[in-house]
């Protein structure tokens, strides 16, 4: 539940200059009270005890107590809404898959490493992500997600499927992480993703998802064979299109402007595969804040696609699928667990 009033925040990050810097943009927004700071995770989690914050901003690199040590701490004892602050490098992106395994919300990067004076460049994206995150449901890492014991219901007569496109956002990494491992390696049709996130994270996030995967998993790139059996992740920066050439389906990047402030946007996916292949779509809309996708999803259901999205039971934040839902465009609410058995089903027209 969103927390009634302000959304009290505590700042914790080792330069003092960056909790002045942070704190100074999140005390700018109306719906924000920054209630204090600490220097590094021991002090956190007594900051944490005294005043009782709805939401955490974590870096990663602290003395006495690092940002995982922490936020590992924080989920065992007093589990809420943690976004950490990273480095945006190789090194950075790494902590932080490890941060999201260990249960934070979300992320956002630092543009220019561990003391960046530029962080006012990325500060209204901030405040987005920690708004939203305040609203998020916290999923403890101990808590594992089993099959259904049930039966799905999903119709048989939903027509040939080409291609699945799917979008996601925050909680969207550790979502695909579930996912992904449990399609089977003839999955029968290629996948298209769009999951909001840096560019200089994409890639390590596609490698992740690749070793876990008995599918193939790539960042995508300007001519990239879809085919059964591969899944493409959009490249952070980068809108992900689909042309259709003879004997094959490529990738294509496109640099056009954000569409509701997103780049990668599902939307413009979206729209790409339904010029490409019209209603022989499986359209899938995960967790994620705001509203990308639906007009996507409208513009797939118009040609006959099928669209599947994340139940509430599962999501960290419910926003695109109710968006989707609310649009009248989605044929089955489903929660997370359930998702993969219904694109096999749905995609080999079972």
């Amino acid at each position: 539940m969103p927390p009634q009033g302000k959304i009290k925040v505590l700042v914790v990050d080792d330069s003092a200059l960056m909790r002045q810097f942070i704190g100074d943009i999140l005390r700018s927004d109306p719906r924000l009270e920054v209630v204090g700071t600490a220097r590094d995770g021991k002090d956190c989690l007594a900051q944490i005890k005294s005043l009782k914050p709805d939401i955490v901003t974590l870096d990663v690199e602290m003395p006495v107590m690092n940002g995982l040590e922490a936020l590992e701490e924080i989920m065992k004892t007093t589990p809420m809404p943690v976004v950490m602050v990273s480095s945006l490098t190789q090194e950075g992106a790494e902590t932080t898959f490890k941060a999201l395994a260990l249960g934070c919300v979300d992320f956002i990067g630092k543009p220019s490493g561990t003391i960046s004076l530029n962080i006012r460049d990325v500060g209204q994206d901030l405040i987005e992500k920690v708004v939203a995150a305040s609203t998020a449901k916290v999923i403890r890492p101990t808590a594992s997600h089993r099959s259904s014991p049930r039966a799905i219901n999903v119709p048989v007569n939903t027509g040939r499927i080409d291609i699945v496109a799917i979008a996601s956002s925050t909680g969207g990494p550790m979502a695909l992480s579930d996912l992904m491992p449990k399609l089977p390696k003839d999955f029968p049709a290629p996948i298209v993703i769009t999951q909001h996130m840096p560019k200089e994270f994409t890639s390590s996030f596609a490698k992740r998802l690749n070793d876990a995967s008995q599918i193939e998993v790539l960042e995508g790139f300007d001519g990239l064979t879809l085919k059964p059996g591969r899944a493409v992740i959009a490249p952070g920066g980068s809108h992900l299109l689909v042309k259709r050439r003879t004997g094959a389906a490529v990738c294509a990047l496109s640099d056009a402007p954000p569409v509701l402030s997103v780049k990668p946007a599902a939307n413009i996916m979206f729209q790409s595969v339904a010029e490409q292949y019209g209603g022989n779509v499986l359209s899938v809309i995960l967790t994620g804040m705001g509203r990308d996708g639906t007009d996507g999803a409208i513009a797939l259901k118009k040609r006959g696609a099928y669209v599947i999205a994340e139940s509430q039971k599962t999501c960290v934040v419910y926003g695109m699928p109710k968006a989707a839902i609310d649009a009248g465009v989605v044929d089955e609410v489903l929660p997370l667990y359930d998702i993969p058995e219904a694109m096999v089903r749905i995609a080999k027209n079972q």
